[in-house]
């Protein structure tokens, strides 16, 4: 999706919309970083441990993405843009119901006594 954006776009349409210093260093190649500029590491990725703290964690991990794609949806006209955005948003959305279908699961399973 960066890449059908960005194709096209001459080095001076990259530095108007502040990829400028990206490109110099990335061309036009993914390197994953925030909106503020910060690169991903993986210290990001949370996990305690525990199946139930871990899976809220992903729940909201899922629902911010979300977020960020309608944000980003209306942001743009592109309708193509808009499909890709949408058919990604619904993702986060059946991630996030899997997981607490889990989440679910698991409680459940620790209200059961244990016969051994």
């Amino acid at each position: 999706m960066v890449y059908k954006l960005t194709k096209d776009a001459t080095v001076e349409q990259l530095e108007c919309a502040g990829l400028g210093d990206h490109y110099a260093a990335h061309d036009k190649a993914l390197f994953y970083n925030n909106a503020s500029g910060v690169p991903f590491t993986a210290a990001y990725i949370q996990a305690k441990g525990d199946p139930l703290a871990d899976l809220y964690e992903d729940i909201a991990a899922e629902e911010k993405a979300r977020a960020t794609y309608q944000w980003l949806i209306d942001m743009t006209d592109d309708v193509d843009l808009q499909d890709s955005l949408k058919f990604l948003r619904e993702r986060e959305i059946v991630h996030a119901t899997r997981f607490r279908e889990a989440v679910e699961i698991i409680k459940d399973d620790r209200t059961q006594k244990r016969f051994f």
